[in-house]
């Protein structure tokens, strides 16, 4: 990943649409560069010591959902993007849109990728067991992600983990348990100080900033 003091609107240009770049400690993105980063998708890692503990915290107020699933998610995929929908949210259905074979870590990265740009509050990853996505989305820096198989899991990791991707299994669950998973995680606020706070080592552990 290119790392960068400074990065100007000529460098912005450049990068390949839909890549990451890391900015230094006290670094600087010019106005027009911003917009441009933007327009091509680039996400932004900033060091641990840009970011205090509290902006480190998932959105309290989820409006925006991003979701995504591989072949065996068509169904439970459906079902979650009309109950989103109907809660007023605003969902946008990043595939796959076939029965044809796809594979897991595409799709979970296409969900986590849109909440570590800030396209979406929360991200949703479904495959056939929720297990791989989890592993998949973690790998996309600034992604909290975790399958919960009951609502008292996804609260947890929404109020104590700060989860901003939610993955499910499709084999593993009914259509009425994974609704009621969604509706706790998305009606679960990170407050606490003392669990925002453990979010600035999970970054330092991120980022390589933490050694014990």
């Amino acid at each position: 990943m290119k790392r960068f003091d400074i990065v100007t609107e000529a460098d912005a240009r450049v990068l390949e649409y839909g890549s990451s770049i890391a900015l230094s400690a006290g670094g600087h993105i010019t106005p027009l560069a911003l917009d441009t980063l933007r327009q091509r998708r680039v996400t932004v890692v900033r060091d641990a010591a840009d970011q205090d503990s509290s902006a480190l915290a998932p959105v309290a107020r989820i409006e925006r959902v991003a979701v995504a699933g591989d072949h065996t998610s068509l169904s439970l995929k459906a079902a979650l993007l009309t109950h989103l929908r109907g809660r007023g949210l605003a969902a946008e259905d990043l595939g796959t849109h076939s029965s044809e074979p796809v594979d897991y870590p595409d799709t979970a990265a296409a969900a986590a990728r849109a909440v570590a740009r800030g396209e979406a509050h929360a991200g949703v990853a479904i495959d056939g067991s929720g297990i791989g996505s989890a592993v998949a989305a973690n790998k996309i820096h600034g992604v909290r992600a975790a399958m919960c198989p009951s609502p008292m899991l996804a609260r947890y990791g929404r109020e104590h983990n700060g989860l901003n991707v939610l993955t499910l299994g499709a084999a593993t669950m009914s259509r009425d348990e994974a609704l009621a998973i969604l509706d706790a995680f998305l009606d679960t606020p990170m407050r606490e100080p003392r669990y925002i706070r453990r979010l600035a080592i999970i970054r330092g552990l991120e980022v390589g900033t933490r050694s014990r």
